[in-house]
């Protein structure tokens, strides 16, 4: 394993119009502080940006993501009401800016932004602020007060440069946008200018229930338990197959968008920015390559 130093609004360069998530992150979301255990906790929202997971220690925090840019102060003040510790580190779980805006403000304040080489290559190409200070290729540790974080790249899925986050401590996994659980949230959008692969999801999350964990901290909607994960990889195996069978049956690009809004809870803005490409991934034959 080497290691290379160096909008929703996602508006992603190519991945969503400017239109389709216009009204998020053009204002900050209302946070809350969800307390996992003595030293672990979430900030979250509704729907969009995504979870923040909190690790605190004598030694300084760590985040997992940092939702937009917009997000940053009350992220701060947040964080003030349960510790006086830097932020040291920000793992970002993929290159989307709903999970990486806050980066440019908080590496200001001294934080070490990780991420994986893909991840860092999507934010070079979108032109996106605050690039990781580290980008993995591989599977990277983080000792910070005693404590220990594991970096596990399970790509592709939403994006090629999906990581999943381990506290093997605690028994908590923060997932990204690998795995999302909540009212309108759980649909899996996949990013195909980012990478992203319906076909290989399901590998993913195999990937991530290799690890040992009890608690799930999803890149969107409610925190959520192993058996969760496991229900979500069932579902995601279920889309796969069901698009390999419309496809099958040459069913028409109206007949596909009509199953996959009433089975597996697309709406407009994940038709619109990934079902072209998910027809085509589908027709293109094999699984894309790990």
């Amino acid at each position: 394993m080497k290691n290379t130093v160096f909008a929703l609004t996602f508006a992603l360069s190519g991945f969503l119009s400017s239109s389709a998530y216009a009204q998020f992150g053009s204002a900050p979301a209302e946070l809350s502080l969800i307390e996992l255990n003595d030293d672990m906790y979430v900030i979250s929202n509704v729907a969009v940006p995504g979870l923040v997971t909190v690790l605190v220690t004598d030694a300084g925090v760590l985040l997992v993501d940092d939702k937009f840019e917009i997000d940053h102060d009350n992220i701060v003040q947040l964080l003030k009401t349960v510790t006086n510790q830097p932020v040291k580190y920000v793992i970002n779980t993929h290159y989307h800016p709903d999970h990486s805006g806050g980066n440019a403000k908080l590496q200001a304040l001294n934080a070490i932004v990780v991420a994986s080489d893909h991840a860092l290559a999507r934010m070079l190409v979108t032109n996106q602020p605050g690039l990781p200070n580290v980008a993995a290729d591989g599977p990277l540790t983080i000792y910070i007060g005693g404590k220990t974080v594991e970096i596990h790249p399970v790509g592709p899925a939403h994006t090629n440069g999906d990581v999943v986050v381990l506290f093997p401590d605690y028994r908590v996994l923060a997932s990204g946008d690998i795995f999302a659980n909540g009212p309108g949230t759980s649909a899996q959008l996949v990013d195909y200018p980012g990478g992203g692969s319906a076909k290989a999801w399901p590998h993913a999350i195999e990937s991530a229930l290799k690890l040992d964990f009890d608690t799930v901290v999803p890149g969107h909607g409610l925190v959520s338990k192993r058996s969760d994960l496991e229900e979500y990889l069932d579902r995601s195996m279920r889309f796969s197959a069901t698009m390999t069978e419309l496809i099958r049956e040459y069913r028409s690009r109206e007949n596909i968008e009509k199953v996959v809004r009433r089975d597996f809870a697309w709406e407009d803005f994940h038709v619109q920015a990934a079902l072209d490409g998910l027809i085509s991934e589908f027709r293109s034959g094999p699984v894309a390559a790990r």
